[in-house]
């Protein structure tokens, strides 16, 4: 599938020129799975419940031509391809992080058609970390709906290392919380800060590391 003629606005505008890249449906919640690292095309299309086979494979190649994103094939045993976000891709990150957190507010009661990862909320959290002072090593949350990982600091992100990961921690961790999705939504409107939520016991803590000696300082 070859990608679509590109769209525009027309307008003289940077915030004009940014929408006609990534103003179409899908594209920054692709931008959003993509922050994890490198994706099978077959990952992505099941954490994106909703979107069509078709309207997946044309996103992606319209972000490969708008130097978003590439593709490229593992050296075996793998031997699949994955796409990844370029550094312009990535550049997206506090895009998408002013989005969520404008977006905090419209987080209420779940509805029933409403579908839920656990790696949804790793960029709300990421930034409860660094307002909670929680600003290096890798964390893990532990939720009803799954578990996932987070790399926590400026490192990961200035160096394009995945910032968060489905599963446990790949190694050891400085920390891991245990919490619902309740209370990541109110993390996430700022109703509450994660130090407090320790406090009040919202949020468990376990670990020795300086994620989570910050995390319990009173």
């Amino acid at each position: 599938m070859s990608p679509r003629p590109r769209r525009s606005y027309d307008q003289y505008c940077s915030a004009a020129r940014a929408l006609d890249a990534v103003g179409d449906r899908w594209t920054l919640l692709i931008v959003r799975e993509l922050l994890a690292g490198p994706r099978r095309y077959t990952d992505l299309h099941a954490d994106l419940p909703g979107v069509s086979t078709d309207v997946l494979a044309s996103r992606l190649k319209d972000m490969e031509r708008d130097g978003l994103a590439t593709r490229r094939r593992l050296p075996p045993p793998g031997a699949a391809y994955v796409y990844e976000l370029t550094v312009r891709g990535r550049g997206l990150l506090p895009v998408l992080e002013a989005l969520g957190a404008w977006g905090a507010g419209e987080l209420g009661e779940r509805r029933p058609t409403d579908a839920v990862r656990a790696h949804w909320f790793a960029l709300p959290l990421l930034r409860a970390l660094r307002e909670a002072g929680a600003t290096e090593g890798v964390v893990e949350v532990g939720l009803e709906e799954g578990t996932f990982h987070l790399h926590a600091g400026a490192r990961a992100e200035e160096e394009g290392e995945p910032l968060y990961g489905d599963g446990p921690a790949p190694g050891p961790s400085d920390a891991r919380l245990v919490l619902d999705a309740v209370t990541c939504a109110a993390l996430g409107r700022g109703e509450v800060g994660l130090r407090e939520a320790v406090r009040t016991g919202r949020v468990g803590v376990t670990g020795d590391g300086a994620a989570a000696k910050a995390l319990r300082e009173d």
